[in-house]
């Protein structure tokens, strides 16, 4: 089987699974959306949508796709990747994408097999992965085989806002020093109309700020040119999106919130004004701090209780 075809049904599975954990509801979003979603091409959006119109699981009414359908078992493909490598990209993005989606959360006990058949991976590919994820003190291993997912304190949250402020603080100097010529600033641009496109319909798709979140600020450290920045901004994307779901009683809001300050943030570095763009930097940082420890003080009655 060529590549290609494994990627598409690979995001159609994704798709699927999406519409029935209601993490995409009628209209769906914008194809640029969608894109940013599941970190694909427009052109696989576009494949997409064309096989779940044809299987009649969505319509397109009004220039938008609507819902007309609950996907069944035989919409989907079972799919393995050819190689190893093709498997683990597809398992850690598959992984995070089940932790953003509240699919796995705090508590959750899984094994090795249950997360293989889930993600159409070898159980090798799981256990590699896990073992290596378990270093980040995020997950435990109860048995050869068996894993739960991890809380954290607010003293582990604490001393990750400051490397994370390190980090940011650092690339997004050397992000306004970029030539304009550089590619990454029209990626800011598109990332400010998505933002907008977002805010304008906030109330139904707030779920979906989380991979535009992580594209924004894997974009900051992209400027360091750094691989081991590379590897704390994705871990550290990872933990607050988790930690997120422990409260979800202001997510909407916060989430709202947070585009503003995204929308802020982007217009500053498209302005070019480097003092400012810190500025709304440091504010956002800030914002995403407090949120965490109100979230993390709102549940320490339940955890006492439990």
């Amino acid at each position: 089987m060529s590549r290609t075809p494994t990627l598409r049904q690979h995001v159609i599975n994704q798709f699927l699974d999406a519409i029935n954990q209601a993490s995409l509801v009628s209209p769906l979003p914008s194809q640029a959306v969608l894109a940013e979603m599941f970190n694909i091409s427009r052109t696989t959006v576009m494949h997409t949508l064309d096989y779940l119109t044809e299987r009649g699981i969505v319509v397109r009414e009004g220039g938008k796709y609507h819902i007309a359908r609950v996907p069944q078992n035989n919409d989907g493909f079972d799919v393995i990747a050819e190689t190893l490598e093709e498997q683990t990209a597809l398992f850690e993005k598959r992984f995070y994408h089940m932790i953003n989606q509240r699919q796995i959360v705090p508590g959750d006990a899984f094994t090795e097999l249950q997360l293989a058949r889930w993600c159409h991976v070898r159980p090798v590919v799981v256990r590699e992965f896990l073992l290596r994820f378990s270093r980040y003190d995020l997950i435990e291993s109860l048995r050869r085989g068996y894993w739960r997912m991890k809380q954290f304190d607010q003293a582990y949250a604490e001393k990750l806002f400051e490397l994370r402020e390190m980090l940011e603080t650092h690339a997004l100097n050397a992000f306004m020093n970029l030539p304009d010529s550089d590619p990454r600033w029209i990626t800011v641009k598109e990332l400010l109309e998505s933002h907008r496109e977002l805010r304008n319909r906030i109330q139904e798709y707030y779920r979906l700020f989380s991979p535009l979140d992580q594209q924004l600020h894997q974009l900051i450290i992209s400027a360091a040119d750094n691989p081991f920045f590379d590897q704390m901004s994705e871990i550290i994307s990872v933990v607050f999106h988790f930690h997120y779901q422990w409260d979800e009683r202001s997510l909407k809001q916060r989430n709202a919130l947070a585009v503003e300050e995204h929308l802020a943030l982007l217009s500053a570095m498209l302005c070019r004004n480097d003092l400012l763009a810190m500025r709304e930097l440091r504010r956002h940082l800030d914002t995403a701090k407090q949120s965490m420890i109100d979230s993390m003080e709102r549940q320490m009655p339940a955890n006492a209780a439990s």
